[in-house]
């Protein structure tokens, strides 16, 4: 893989976080590197393709961030405006097809069985990164749905727990301290 695509691919996604209309804010910049990190570390760890992990964890989202409509399905948009944009630097067909995968099957409010070592990567990595990217869910929470305070909390927290059981049992191991971490100084 050409860092080169990587690095224009970053740049498309942080130009498309700061477009005005884009209904989660700069912020969603943040949430996406994370996802790609973890993406990156997960594979590692379950001998997954580093390279299509990191490439699907970059694009997990981009139809979320190009077009809120889309937001209920953005797992679908996202995973064909991903192939046009891997297309565009003829990336190779068959890694097309599993960044797609990954893209498609990411979601863990859309319960789809994930069958390869990819998909779990990239959907327990996007489950983790909330933990990553609490500024976001915050904004998510008193700016744009405007909760009060309490409100605003239980709100972030229940996103996190709800994230975190929705990982693999693996990668609820992996990161429990984090969770647990986190989840202490949401307490009351």
């Amino acid at each position: 893989m050409e860092d080169n695509m990587i690095e224009q691919i970053k740049l498309e996604v942080r130009n498309r976080c700061e477009n005005p209309s884009n209904f989660f804010g700069s912020g969603i910049y943040e949430h996406i590197e994370s996802v790609a990190k973890h993406a990156v570390e997960l594979a590692k760890h379950y001998n997954a393709d580093v390279e299509i992990c990191e490439v699907a964890g970059w694009l997990h989202d981009i139809a979320s961030i190009t077009d809120y409509k889309l937001y209920k399905e953005h797992h679908i948009y996202g995973a064909d405006i991903a192939e046009g944009i891997l297309n565009s630097f003829n990336y190779p067909k068959d890694k097309i097809e599993l960044v797609k995968l990954c893209i498609l099957n990411h979601r863990g409010s859309v319960l789809k069985e994930k069958t390869t070592k990819e998909e779990i990567s990239v959907a327990d990595a996007d489950a983790i990164s909330h933990y990553d990217t609490l500024p976001s869910l915050f904004y998510l929470a008193f700016v744009q749905r405007k909760l009060n305070i309490d409100d605003g909390v239980t709100f972030v927290r229940n996103k996190l727990e709800r994230s975190y059981n929705k990982m693999s049992c693996e990668s609820k191991e992996y990161y429990k301290d984090k969770m647990e971490l986190i989840l202490s100084i949401l307490s009351n």
